[in-house]
């Protein structure tokens, strides 16, 4: 199914429209704030991933912290 969309005639057609949509003076700058949206949301959420362990090792802290009182 998939392969049929990414057809190198479907994929030209797609460049045309968006090069007739948006001109060929902003489909540069299109395609680099995507790519900063995309490595942006990766960084997104490996720092999600990264928050848990932080927020378990914070956890583990306090709760030492609080029986040696």
């Amino acid at each position: 199914m998939f392969g049929e969309l990414l057809a190198p005639t479907h994929m030209i057609f797609i460049l045309v429209v968006a090069m007739l949509i948006f001109g060929p003076k902003r489909l540069p700058d299109l395609g680099r704030s995507l790519g900063k949206g995309i490595k942006e949301f990766k960084g997104g959420l490996e720092g999600i991933d990264d928050n848990k362990d932080d927020a378990g090792k914070a956890k583990d802290k306090s709760d030492d912290s609080s029986h040696t009182v």
